[in-house]
């Protein structure tokens, strides 16, 4: 840029201090000239020329070391305890005061110091010859008149004497080398020590000069970054400083939606833009989502915390279709009776709801040796209880009682036909639907939200509520129709987006009236991985023995009752899927399936 200065990256990070903090550079030229991308501690770091960096914080790490003979290089840590002598400069000094000006440190810190003359020197009535040393003491001031150093000389025999010098005094002057000491730390925090070149007091390590250069970790944030990028000093890229320049520049940072999530109340509402695409558009089949293009702009409103259930359509459907809807849906519903087809169903059925009434839809034929009884189409049954036994011979058993009731028994692998019987027909709201029963639960639209403009629910024969669910969401609306909102579940949509300084689409202090979403279609695949969340621990239905037609006798279940012991432990784990009023995060999961008795006894009614 004109008017600017390039400067190495590690000269001019070693200019700076904490109070002039943040800087704006920008890349302009160096070995980096079209960008690269280089690994430091883990992380990449990419500079292309005209980025811009916002230094925010330095922190003096290290000190790398060059050896002025051979170049060679070598870093040593700051905390490094050895000690430096100052090596003295080559070149002539022309004025006692130039070379008191040019001192490494303030003149009364770095008081004593020695210098010789090149040649013969004749202050007053004094000679001095060439080679002579003379110890600066002190800087003398004098109203009106030219100041003067204050310097010893020592003579033979460690006699000695003091002699004035204006400071104006002429002549060829060279630096002696001095017995000052420095740390590390002493001389990185003097930009005149740091001109300077130095040697080990230990003169074993190195003897020969050295040039020292501090390296900093360097803290920055740079546009479109989602992290704070850090990097060593020691970069071999030239930079300008852009502060003045750029001061107004915004430094875009990319949030995920669940790191819109964590953001302060405060920061709703407010106007996004998105950096990037949805990356899982397979999990929904909204009329919203096809709009959630790059550069494209919403209004997040609020973010919350939102009951929802998971709703399927029967299976028998061609194309099943799922809903994730608000419990603030507004429709009716009436339950549905369930179907089974296996005697296991109805046992898990029956430990979410016992005393679960079952008819039988289809008719089943007596296998005695298998203990399997004889059913016939309407026959009413209830479940009484769950027991492990060995299956007698006959299908049935129990005794007859007054009200001509009887008791059978059925193994759990047995196949079989069965609706459950309801004698309910009330309507209900879904969260009146969610304290009574548990899930998973067979019901019907009966009365359609009439808050929504279309209800997508209303209409289908039988829907399923799968589960219970406490979503992290961000209600949102596009900008040019802000008062239509809907509900984004910040954990099944990966989108990148940053809060920009545009204003809200509508008068300050009288946001429109405003219309929720609440019924959001998506599709099987957000339902897999979301039975997959939650049945990774659930116990196999339990798989009938083979059929041995040489016996009369039952099969031996040594193994199955085996198997059922083994599982008993696990018993006491499984629960029944929580109520919509007790909802927590953490009950995304279906609980498992429960382990399997050996047998259920049925009632005939």
């Amino acid at each position: 840029m004109a008017g600017t200065t390039a400067l190495p990256l590690q000269e001019f990070i070693a200019s700076l201090d904490d109070n002039c903090l943040p800087k704006i550079l920008q890349v302009c030229s160096g070995v980096y000239f079209q960008g690269s991308i280089y690994e430091i501690s883990g992380s990449e770091v990419c500079f292309s020329t005209g980025d811009l960096i916002k230094v925010t914080k330095i922190e003096l790490l290290s000190v790398s070391c060059q050896d002025v003979a051979n170049n060679e290089t070598f870093e040593l840590p700051i905390s490094h305890t050895g000690l430096f002598k100052v090596v003295p400069e080559e070149m002539p000094y022309s004025t006692v005061e130039e070379m008191v000006s040019l001192r490494p440190v303030g003149l009364d810190s770095s008081l004593p110091f020695t210098f010789s003359s090149h040649s013969k020197m004749t202050i007053g009535n004094l000679a001095l010859g060439a080679g002579t040393a003379l110890t600066v003491l002190s800087v003398e001031k004098h109203k009106d008149q030219e100041d003067q150093v204050r310097c010893l000389i020592r003579g033979q025999q460690e006699a000695s004497a003091e002699v004035c010098i204006p400071v104006s005094f002429r002549g060829e002057f060279y630096e002696c080398e001095s017995e000052e000491r420095f740390t590390l730390r002493e001389i990185m925090s003097s930009s005149s020590l740091r001109s300077r070149r130095f040697r080990f007091v230990n003169a074993t390590k190195c003897d020969r000069p050295l040039i020292l250069s501090p390296v900093y970790h360097v803290q920055a944030v740079m546009n479109l970054r989602k992290n704070v990028v850090k990097f060593p000093s020691s970069l071999e890229v030239d930079v300008v400083d852009v502060t003045e320049l750029c001061k107004d520049v915004n430094f875009i940072v990319p949030l995920s939606l669940s790191e819109v999530h964590s953001e302060p109340n405060k920061s709703f509402p407010g106007v996004v833009e998105i950096i990037e695409d949805p990356e899982t558009r397979s999990l929904f089949k909204c009329s919203w989502l096809p709009e959630l293009r790059k550069n494209g702009h919403l209004i997040f409103h609020k973010k919350g915390t939102s009951p929802m259930i998971l709703l399927s359509t029967l299976k028998s459907r061609k194309t099943p279709q799922y809903f994730l809807v608000s419990q603030q849906y507004g429709g009716r519903f009436r339950r549905r009776p369930r179907e089974f087809n296996s005697v296991y169903e109805l046992y898990v059925a029956s430990i979410h709801a016992p005393g679960l009434k079952v008819s039988v839809t289809r008719n089943c034929e007596e296998v005695e040796e298998e203990g399997l009884p004889a059913l016939s189409v309407g026959e009413q049954l209830e479940v009484v209880r769950c027991d492990r036994m060995v299956l007698p011979c006959e299908g049935k058993s129990g005794q007859n009682q007054s009200d001509e009731k009887e008791e059978i028994i059925m193994p759990l692998y047995m196949e079989g036909h069965f609706v459950e019987v309801l004698s309910d027909n009330k309507k209900y709201k879904l969260c009146d639907l969610g304290k009574q029963f548990s899930l998973p639960l067979d019901v019907k639209v009966v009365g359609r939200d009439t808050e929504l403009e279309k209800d997508p629910l209303y209409g289908f024969s039988c829907l399923r509520i799968e589960a219970a669910m406490l979503e992290p969401t961000i209600q949102a609306s596009f900008v040019h129709k802000p008062e239509y909102c809907f509900e984004i579940p910040t954990q099944w949509l990966s989108m990148s987006v940053y809060f920009t300084t545009d204003p809200l689409p509508w008068p300050k202090d009288q946001p429109p009236k405003f219309q929720v979403e609440r019924v959001t279609e998506v599709a099987d695949t957000f339902f897999y991985e979301f039975r997959k969340l939650g049945n990774s621990d659930a116990e196999p239905p339990p798989r009938p023995p083979k059929r041995n037609m040489s016996f009369s006798a039952p099969p031996k279940k040594t193994k199955k009752s085996k198997k059922a012991n083994k599982s008993k432990h696990q018993a006491d784990k499984s629960v029944p899927t929580k109520q919509f009023s007790d909802l927590t995060l953490n009950n995304k999961k279906r609980p498992p399936a429960p382990p399997p008795p050996v047998s259920v006894t049925f009632q005939c009614m």
